[in-house]
């Protein structure tokens, strides 16, 4: 993957995480610059100082973003252009997990009656219109370039629809249709909207180590690496409106080969064919 991305700019949120961090060595192996967001200052500082030590050359930038702040999303977006001199990537990977509630979340779900409302609007915020806020931010400047990606890390459809796991399924289930909203509005722009999700328990601080099986059974956040840098990339050019189940990309596979095996539409289209509609439906 070495030099895939060369010449490419990204910004990942969430970037201090365990996903987050993968993803960010993951890119600037592959050959991009990388502005890496988090409201996690700490960990920030400690992702560069472990890259700036393992690169030798290294065109990062990591900055305090809360992308539940739609003027800070703004302000990501320039100060990334104005540094390394353009944006041609964008992974929305910040959300928040349900241990903010309590840690034995998995064995004891959670009922609505613990669900404080400031809480449930700031999972919204985040998961959710965090997304939004990045890609309004930043649709700009894809759309003038007409170049752009923009990959939506998700989760499986099974979180999303389970009860007992709110507010985290619910924002993601709207991260989801809204992924498949966006690649089709920029259809024809060069822009392209996809989302990756690992495809279940991963072994990162969301998942506690109270859930029944040991750590080395859950899936490793390196899995999400080949198929966000190879959608990333030129040769994914006419993907849109995909899912990826990270965990079933198959690397020994040509990745044109892999990413075939492992596509699924985004959201739920097959559920949109016949609605009660003048004329039949809209034409898109």
């Amino acid at each position: 993957m070495a030099d895939l991305l060369k010449g490419k700019t990204a910004i990942v949120t969430g970037a201090a995480g365990g996903i987050g961090r993968v993803l960010v060595d993951g890119l600037v192996r592959a050959g991009a610059k990388v502005a890496a967001t988090d409201v996690n200052e700490a960990a920030l500082s400690e992702l560069e100082r472990d890259l700036r030590g393992k690169y030798r050359s290294l065109h990062l930038a990591c900055e305090h973003v809360d992308v539940a702040d739609y003027a800070a999303c703004e302000q990501s977006v320039q100060s990334t252009i104005e540094r390394f001199g353009g944006l041609q990537l964008l992974i929305n990977n910040a959300a928040l997990g349900m241990g903010i509630i309590r840690e034995d979340h998995f064995s004891r779900l959670v009922g609505i009656q613990e669900i404080k409302p400031e809480l449930w609007q700031r999972f919204i915020a985040v998961n959710f219109s965090g997304a939004w806020n990045m890609t309004r931010a930043a649709i700009g400047h894809l759309l003038e370039q007409k170049w752009g990606r923009i990959i939506n890390v998700s989760t499986s459809f099974f979180t999303m629809l389970r009860g007992g796991f709110h507010p985290y399924g619910p924002s993601k289930a709207g991260l989801e249709s809204m992924s498949l909203g966006h690649a089709q509005e920029f259809v024809g722009s060069g822009v392209t909207v996809n989302v990756v999700v690992p495809g279940g328990p991963t072994d990162t601080a969301m998942v506690p180590n109270n859930i029944g099986v040991a750590r080395s059974e859950l899936i490793a956040p390196s899995v999400m690496v080949p198929p966000i840098v190879w959608l990333c990339s030129d040769a994914a050019q006419d993907i849109n409106g995909n899912r990826y189940v990270a965990a079933q990309w198959d690397t020994s596979l040509p990745p044109r080969e892999a990413e075939k095996a492992c596509r699924a539409p985004a959201a739920w289209p097959q559920l949109g064919q016949s609605p009660v509609w003048p004329g039949g439906k809209p034409s898109r």
